[in-house]
């Protein structure tokens, strides 16, 4: 399990993505942190594996907690979570080594998406001694949801959607990835032929005793 520290100034707002990290597959939340001296002191006693970390806070912004942390040596991941899309403060959080910034308010998906991205991060080194040029990239990102362009017609906030759904359920055709978010046959299969070509899924074909063999997608 990824153990999940939550800080927001914002007692609802934590709560909120209190419940949206338990939702998620594979993490966890072991604590929450409503200013920057409380997130830094959970950071040493808790030791989680990720923060959730809002920009605005009463005492310090989370650009300082996040400089505070790497300067102790802490290498804990971190994901900004705030409503503020200044560039500099984006610039800021890129280079004091957070792993992905999601702006407020957003939905379920878009914050899971983030979390399997630290997830796969986390795993790409977890045994490798000597990483290839392959699981490197995906330590910093690579091939995250959402990095590879789409292609023309097809939208990050579907595609964030379908992984979410798609996520645990094993192999599908495209009629029953079509059925999970409410897309047509069609159209889900366009996403899903995506996924492959990007890495994200593998196809294999099932033959039945007669017509064309069915095309079952799985994430992965």
């Amino acid at each position: 399990m990824i153990r999940v520290l939550v800080v927001d100034d914002d007692f609802m707002v934590a709560r909120i993505h209190e419940r949206f990290v338990e939702r998620t597959e594979g993490f966890t939340v072991v604590g929450t942190a409503g200013t920057g001296a409380d997130a830094l002191a959970a950071v040493a006693d808790l030791a989680p594996d990720l923060v959730l970390l809002d920009v605005h806070l009463p005492d310090m912004d989370g650009i300082e907690v996040l400089r505070s942390l790497r300067a102790s040596g802490h290498g804990v991941g971190v994901i900004m979570v705030t409503a503020d899309r200044d560039a500099d403060i984006v610039r800021a959080a890129l280079l004091g080594g957070a792993q992905q910034y999601l702006v407020k308010p957003f939905e379920y998906p878009a914050l899971a998406e983030r979390l399997r991205a630290v997830a796969r991060s986390l795993k790409a080194l977890r045994t490798e001694t000597e990483p290839d040029q392959s699981a490197i990239d995906r330590a910093f990102g690579g091939g995250a949801p959402g990095a590879e362009p789409l292609p023309k017609g097809l939208s990050v906030e579907t595609a964030a959607s379908l992984l979410a759904a798609l996520e645990g359920a094993g192999e599908v055709s495209a009629a029953e990835a079509a059925d999970l978010v409410g897309l047509s046959r069609v159209s889900a299969r366009r996403y899903l032929e995506h996924f492959v070509t990007a890495g994200r899924a593998t196809v294999r074909l099932r033959y039945g005793s007669a017509g064309r063999p069915e095309r079952r997608y799985l994430l992965g």
